[in-house]
Parts: C-alpha cells; sequence; structure tokens
C-alpha cells in the first residue's frame, strides 16, 4: 500500500486516535526537556524524587484535555487557524495541573520548572502539527495531481486567498506576483512576492497551471489587459472579487451575466425545430468544397452522422483540411474520409476528383467572405467566388452528380460591394444551370451573419473586450441578422432534401439586431460597463470608425418579396429572376477577359451591368459616369 492510499484511507477518528496519542507522548518528552534546562544535576543521574508519578499523571491527564477542548477534531489545515490557541490552552491547563500535583507530592520540581515545561509543550505540540501538515502535504502532492497556481496581487484579498488555498490539498500555491515594490521580495502567508516582470519565467519555470487575479479595486479595463497577457502565455486566467463584495448586494449586480444566443439571435434558435435529414446523406459520397471553412467544417460534422459512404473534403488551405480531416477521423472513425488539396478554380482537379470518388452530392461552401479583404482584391473574389463556382457546378453536371448545393449570403442581395456581387453573380450561374441541367438538381442556400465564424463581429467584439476595449462599431445604426454555425449548416442540408432544381431557401431569421446593441450586451455580459457620455466613468468605450467600402447599413435576405412556402415552416423558397443563356454566357466570357487581363475597372463592370445593386450605389456609379 501507498502512503497515500494510506494517509487518503484514514477515517476521522484514526486521525484523532494518532493526533491523541502525540500529545501524549509530547507530555514526558516535554518533561524531559524542562529538567534538562533547569536542572543541571541531572546530567549526573540524580532524577528529582516524584518526577515519574508527575509525569505519568500528566500523561493520562493530556488526552482528556485535548479531547474536552475539541483539538483532536481539528484538521492539519486548519490548525493555524483554530488549533493554536486551544493548544495554548491545553499547555496551561497542563501547567497548572503540574503546579497543584508538585504541590501535593511535596515539591520534587520548582514551581518555575513547571512554568518553562507549559511553554515548552505548546511549543513541541505546535511543531509537531506544522511537521505532520507538511508530510501529509508532500504526500498528497505526490500522489495526486495539484493545480499549480500563482494569484496577482498580494494585498488584502490576495493574502486571504491564500490563507484559504492553503486549506486545499488540490491547490499548490506557488507564488504571489505584484506591481508594488514595497511587497517584492517579501514572504506573504508563507508564499514569495516577485515582480509581475518575472511573471513569464515563473509561469515556465514552476510550470503553473492558473493565474488568479486577486486586485478587486483595479479598473477592469486593467484586470482585461493583464489577463490578455497571461493568456498570451497560455496560462488560464481568473478574476476574485474582493471577500467583503461576495456578501454585498453590489457583487450580485457586478458578476458577469453571458449574452443568452437568443439575445443574439432576436429569436430562440432552431436547432432543435429543424427536421434531422440523414435519410437523404446516408450511403451517398459528398463532396465539400471549402471544408476547413467555418461552415464547410461544420457541414462535415454534421454530415459524418449520416453515414456517408464518403465524405470528400475539398480546400485550398493545407493546415485548416488537416485539421478537420484529423477532427473528423476522431470524431467518425468508421465514416471513409478523403481529403484533396486544391483550389475550386482547377477544372483538372475536379475532374478527376469527381470521377475517382462517384460523387453523388456537392455542397459548395469554398468562397472568400470577408468584404474589406475581398474589396481590396476584386480580382482574386471574383475569380474564387464566381469562376469557381462555375467550374464546380459544370463538373458536378458533366459527371451527372444529383444534387449541388450553393452557400450564399445576404450581402447577395442589392449588393454594395464586390464580395456581395460575387455571390449574386454565383447564385446566377448556379440558377442558369439550373434551367439546362437533366440529371443534377441544383439550389441555393442564403443566409445572414453567422455567429462565431471567422471574421465575424462576435469573435472580433471578445477579442476588443479583452484588450480592455474600445470596442469599434462602424455605423451607430448598422444592424444585421444572425444565425449559429450549427443553424446553417442544417439550412445547407436541408436545402438538398428540400430541392427540386434552381430553389433559393433562406431561413426565418427572426428580426435584425442592432450591432450596437450587441455590442453593449457583450460588453455588460463580460462584467464591465459602457463608457459613454452619461457615464464618464465606465470601463469600455464603444467607438464609431465610420462605414467601411461596401458596407451596408442594414442587410436584407430578399431581392424579391415573392415567397413560397417548404415542407418546414422556418424555411422559405425564394422566387428570383435569372439571366438567360445567352445573357449568362455573355457576362461569363467578360468577366473572364476581365481576370484574365487582370483589369479591375472592366470587372467592376460586368458586376455593375448584369447584378442588380443597392440603389445608393447605383446612383454613385451614375455620377462617376457622368463627370
Amino acid at each position: 500500500m501507498s502512503l497515500f492510499s494510506f494517509a487518503s484511507g484514514l477515517k476521522d477518528w484514526h486521525k484523532a486516535l494518532i493526533f491523541l496519542f502525540i500529545d501524549m507522548v509530547l507530555v514526558p518528552v516535554s518533561l524531559g526537556i524542562t529538567l534538562l534546562l533547569s536542572h543541571a544535576e541531572i546530567f549526573q543521574g540524580h532524577i528529582p524524587a516524584g518526577f515519574f508519578t508527575l509525569a505519568a499523571i500528566l500523561t493520562l491527564l493530556a488526552p482528556g484535555i485535548a479531547q474536552t477542548l475539541g483539538l483532536p477534531r481539528i484538521r492539519l489545515n486548519a490548525f493555524e487557524t483554530g488549533g493554536i490557541h486551544r493548544t495554548a490552552g491545553l499547555a496551561s491547563i497542563l501547567g497548572l495541573a503540574g503546579i497543584a500535583l508538585n504541590i501535593v507530592f511535596g515539591g520534587p520540581l520548582p514551581g518555575a520548572s513547571l512554568a518553562i515545561f507549559g511553554m515548552v509543550y505548546l511549543i513541541a505540540v505546535v511543531t509537531s502539527r506544522m511537521v505532520l501538515r507538511e508530510i501529509v502535504r508532500t504526500i498528497y502532492r505526490r500522489g495526486r495531481k495539484q493545480t499549480r497556481v500563482i494569484i496577482y496581487g498580494a494585498g488584502q484579498t490576495g493574502q486571504q486567498l491564500a490563507a484559504a488555498l492553503r486549506t486545499d490539498d488540490q491547490v499548490d500555491l506557488v507564488a504571489f506576483v505584484d506591481d508594488n515594490p514595497r511587497l517584492q521580495s517579501l514572504t506573504l502567508v508563507g508564499t514569495p512576492v516577485y515582480a509581475s516582470s518575472r511573471l513569464k519565467d515563473l509561469i515556465a519555470r514552476k510550470a503553473v497551471d492558473r493565474v488568479v487575479l486577486a486586485m478587486p479595486t483595479a479598473a477592469p479595463s486593467i484586470q482585461a489587459r493583464i489577463a490578455l497577457r497571461l493568456r498570451a502565455m497560455g496560462c488560464e486566467v481568473h478574476s476574485l472579487p474582493s471577500f467583503a463584495e461576495l456578501i454585498t448586494d453590489r457583487d450580485i449586480s457586478k458578476r458577469s451575466t453571458p449574452v443568452s444566443i437568443g439575445d443574439l439571435l432576436g429569436r430562440n434558435g432552431l436547432e432543435s425545430e429543424l427536421p434531422t435529414v440523414a435519410h437523404t446523406y446516408k450511403s451517398q459520397s459528398i463532396l465539400v468544397t471549402g471544408a476547413g471553412g467555418s461552415i464547410g467544417s461544420e457541414l462535415c460534422r454534421q454530415l459524418v452522422a449520416c453515414e456517408p459512404d464518403n465524405l470528400i473534403l475539398l480546400d485550398h488551405s493545407e493546415l485548416a483540411l488537416y485539421s478537420i480531416e484529423k477532427e473528423l477521423q476522431e470524431l467518425a472513425p468508421n465514416v471513409r474520409v478523403t481529403s484533396v488539396l486544391g483550389s475550386v478554380c482547377d477544372p483538372i482537379l475536379l475532374k478527376q476528383t469527381f470521377e475517382d470518388n462517384s460523387v453523388n452530392i456537392v455542397l459548395h461552401a469554398a468562397a472568400y467572405k470577408h468584404v474589406p479583404m475581398v474589396e481590396k482584391n476584386e480580382i482574386a473574389g471574383l475569380r474564387n467566388n464566381v469562376i469557381g463556382t462555375r467550374t464546380v457546378a459544370e463538373a458536378a453536371r458533366v459527371a451527372g452528380v444529383e444534387r449541388f448545393i450553393l452557400v450564399s449570403s445576404d450581402k447577395a442581395v442589392r449588393p454594395t460591394n464586390v464580395m456581395g456581387a460575387s455571390k449574386r453573380l454565383a447564385e446566377l450561374v448556379v440558377q442558369d444551370l439550373a434551367t439546362r441541367s437533366q440529371t443534377t438538381l441544383y439550389s441555393m442556400v442564403r443566409f445572414g451573419n453567422v455567429l462565431g465564424s471567422s471574421g465575424s463581429v462576435i469573435p472580433l467584439f471578445e477579442e476588443q473586450i479583452a484588450r480592455g476595449g474600445p470596442v469599434t462599431l462602424t455605423h451607430n445604426d448598422v444592424a444585421r441578422y444572425f444565425m449559429t454555425i450549427s443553424e446553417a449548416a442544417r439550412l445547407v442540408l436541408l436545402a438538398g432534401s428540400f430541392a427540386r432544381g434552381g430553389d433559393l431557401f433562406v431561413l426565418d431569421m427572426g428580426d435584425l439586431v442592432p450591432i450596437r446593441k450587441l455590442a453593449r450586451q457583450m460588453i455588460e455580459g463580460a462584467g464591465f460597463t459602457v463608457k459613454d457620455d452619461e457615464h464618464p466613468h465606465g470601463d469600455i468605450e464603444i467607438l464609431v470608425t465610420g462605414l467601411r467600402p461596401g458596407e451596408k447599413l442594414i442587410e436584407e435576405l430578399l431581392i424579391s418579396p415573392d415567397m413560397l412556402t417548404t415542407p418546414h415552416p422556418k424555411i422559405l423558397r425564394a422566387q428570383e429572376g435569372f439571366l438567360s443563356e445567352i445573357e449568362m454566357a455573355t457576362a461569363l466570357k467578360d468577366l473572364r477577359n476581365a481576370i484574365e487581363a487582370a483589369d479591375t475597372e472592366a470587372a467592376r463592370a460586368v458586376v455593375c451591368r448584369w447584378v442588380e445593386q443597392n440603389p445608393a450605389v447605383t446612383t454613385e456609379s451614375a455620377s462617376v459616369t457622368e463627370a
């Protein structure tokens, strides 16, 4: 049996007996030490008469008095706070009893010697408890994994926390860190205090798992900056209010209240309402383009639950493709996963992929979607989003694929930017092929902003709040539709099961969410206050930076108000116009020529000619032409 098993297996009454035994043994030991200190003749073997009788009686009295005082019931971890004064009481009572017995037995020892005995016994019992505590702590440290902790802030709250942590066998307090030079190099509550400049070295050298910020009087923005710096060192960070705040009403209002998904969406989540679609994808060979992206990777996660015969992942990012492949192999080891590294603009690669894998269904999620980035790289955005869609969709038609689903965006509705226009052109490409295909059912899914996807506003706000602000907002009146990643993926999969050819599906996404309201909710949900004219001493400011090039104030989901129902009440089928075969061929020819010539003006001219745009953009373009 190991020492840890022995120590952890002791019952309370076992521990109490051990304490009583130690208290008994220390009585004659303390008397012996007292004799050595006060009677030099003991070294010649002259022990006073009646000493052994006195020692025996005091030894028998010790456990009874200790039990009455409750000393054996005090745990080792709590001995400093609840045991020392009781031990002093025990030593005093034994000392007085010794004096009384000494008188009864005719004074074998001087009264001063028994006073010394009381002090020696007190020191002996306290020392034994401290030594025993360190032995037990060492046994527990070696027997179980402990969380190694640094407390940032050596003030009153930090010291109170340190005192509390000393009673926890699962936590090992490594050090204090404080910015106050007067506290540095001191030892508080048995723990050394270091300067914050040594944090990185301490975390690495002492294998620290967690840092606790015990500085409740510091501004939340300062704490947020410290926390961000610590997380960059690979350490978990927690923030602690003062112990006084924990029992006041003020603390209740200050506690963090996470923003609910319902508040962000402006509606209830639909995951539970959307039906499963496993029957459509079971035992199928399915190609997902853009498989390493936010939407593509979630599509893959949901598809493996449908038990496809083969799930083909296509992405041009090696790291993203490796990550999703590894995740899927762990998630569903029995599902065959095929990874293809390459571009959707490569027709030879696509032809080979379709032939080698006998693809039945294509989910086309590959796209450049960040508005400012595509606005500055028009040619790359149009090549990937339009020509890439055409290449994949045409390869699917030639291969005789059963279903093709395009993942589109609400930015395709009367676009004000190149990204939105490229997505609308991609929709027109798919609509054109849908009118001419005899074997493949083409459909499209259009939805708004996806919570938590790369580049979306939620991660950006979280990062800015973690830095202590400011939170940047492009305009006070900006509003967006939101949905979760799982809703977006489920909608795409449902579209594949509802498709009849040329369908454009949209989700009933509830009300528009004002982004300023969202920013305020996230700041307050993180436990901070908004700094504005009414609250100049708030923690985090909302800074309006101005609309970015091509950005809309309000996003739309529909070009035409005409809607048709589907088998599900929350999913609608839009009826929108499309280009004729000749018009589409002309648009694609002109766009290819502009892309090959890297002519951004010609590319924008193609977009303006064939895509119905926002009236504001149309007016602006006309003004430029007239000038």
